[in-house]
Order: C-alpha cells, then sequence, then structure tokens
C-alpha cells in the first residue's frame, strides 16, 4: 500500500552545516521504519540548465570547480558574486527553477512513495540574494507562493567557523552572511523550522521530532502506526 501524496522533507543550510550527514541519518531512519522513501538533490535533479549555468559561472569568474575539503581547501566565485547583471540573471532563472520544482513536486504527489527529502530546495537560492532590501524580500515571498511548498522545511544552522573548516570553499565573511539570510528566510517564510547547531546526534534527534510531529498530523493511518514510529 502506497501514500499517494507524499510528504516532502526539505533540507537547507550553508555549506558545510552537515546537511549530508543529516539526510543519511533521516533516510536510514525512515527505511528501517518500514517507509519507501526517495532522494532528490535539487542542483542536478530540478535546476534549470544547471551544467550550463555552472559552467558559465566557471568561464566568467574563475572560480575552482568542485567541493573543498579541509585536506584540499578551494576558492569558489558563484553564488558569493553580488554584482547586479549577476542579481538580475539570478531572479530569471530562480523562476524557472521554482516553476521546474512546482511541476516535479506535482507528479511526486501522484504517488509512488511515502516520503521524498530534498537535498536543497528553492529557498537556498533565495539565500543568495540580499535579503535585507525589500524588493528582494518582496522577490522572496512571491517566489515562494509560485513553488510548490514543501510538507517540512529544514534549515539546518551551523556555526560559520566549524562549517567553513568543514567545507572551505567560501571566505568566511561571505558564509557568515549566508548563515544571517537564511535565519532571515526563515522569518519570511513561516512554515521554515530552523535547527540549532548541536553534535549531529542532537540534531538527528531534532529532526526526527520534527519530522515525525508533521507527520502525525498529515499522514494517512496506515503511515502512523506505532510500528512505524519509535
Amino acid at each position: 500500500m502506497r501514500h499517494r501524496r507524499p510528504i516532502i522533507v526539505s533540507f537547507s543550510g550553508i555549506d558545510g552545516a552537515g546537511k549530508s550527514t543529516q539526510i543519511d541519518l533521516l533516510l536510514s531512519r525512515l527505511q528501517q521504519a518500514g517507509w519507501s522513501v526517495s532522494l532528490l538533490t535539487f542542483w542536478d535533479q530540478i535546476a534549470t540548465l544547471s551544467t550550463f549555468r555552472e559552467s558559465l559561472s566557471h568561464a566568467i569568474f574563475q572560480g575552482d570547480p568542485g567541493t573543498g575539503t579541509q585536506e584540499k581547501p578551494i576558492t569558489r566565485k558563484d553564488k558569493n558574486v553580488t554584482a547586479w547583471p549577476v542579481l538580475l540573471l539570478r531572479l530569471g532563472c530562480y523562476v524557472l527553477d521554482a516553476l521546474s520544482l512546482t511541476w516535479r513536486v506535482f507528479r511526486l504527489r501522484r504517488g509512488g512513495k511515502d516520503i521524498v527529502v530534498f537535498d536543497r530546495y528553492i529557498y537556498d537560492e533565495l539565500a543568495n540574494l540580499p535579503l535585507e532590501r525589500p524588493e528582494f524580500q518582496w522577490y522572496a515571498r512571491i517566489l515562494a507562493r509560485v513553488a510548490a511548498r514543501p510538507d517540512i522545511s529544514l534549515v539546518v544552522d551551523a556555526d560559520p567557523h566549524a562549517a567553513r573548516s568543514r567545507k572551505p570553499e567560501y571566505p568566511l565573511e561571505f558564509v557568515e552572511r549566508n548563515r544571517n539570510t537564511y535565519l532571515r528566510l526563515a522569518e519570511l517564510i513561516e512554515q521554515m523550522k530552523v535547527i540549532a547547531p548541536n553534535p549531529i546526534p542532537e540534531v538527528h534527534e531534532a529532526i526526527w521530532e520534527e519530522c515525525m510531529k508533521r507527520i502525525s498530523h498529515s499522514a494517512p493511518n496506515y503511515l502512523r502506526t506505532p510500528a512505524r514510529i519509535y
């Protein structure tokens, strides 16, 4: 028996916050509890023309490709670039991404899985905008209404210094600003839940508790049986 309207869970947060670790823990626990789950990566599977946009960014700004590690830090130049032509291009691309996301979620809603987890969401793109400015706050609110809303929207918060030490890709000043933008975005979009920075097991328990609370209110009875929630 399959849930015809799968529950959508989204993970957002700064680079190095530990989203991938928490997603893996949640997927494993959900599967052990008996649910059928699926994982989608926003940039690879939802964003429009993602390969072209990434190649264009590297060609113009000459940033390092790939993912930074403690052993091999890199210097990326993409979402931390705030020139006006770049911002205007983002506004257009994000509209296309929101429409692509809405179409994908519409197809997911037709069934197949009990729970679908998104590694990043449209909110992670909105966090690249200068949300301290009213016009960008207005844009973020509108686009958040256009895009399909997840049932559970999580922001994995982290100390910027610790996050950058785990994933050294952007200057610390940008990481700090980006974190503040996520917190501001959570104030603009009420359904977003900020998970406080703590040791990995405590963060996982907070995420699990949030998911179970939402699932118990929205899932049909067969998804809420005591054998599946522990």
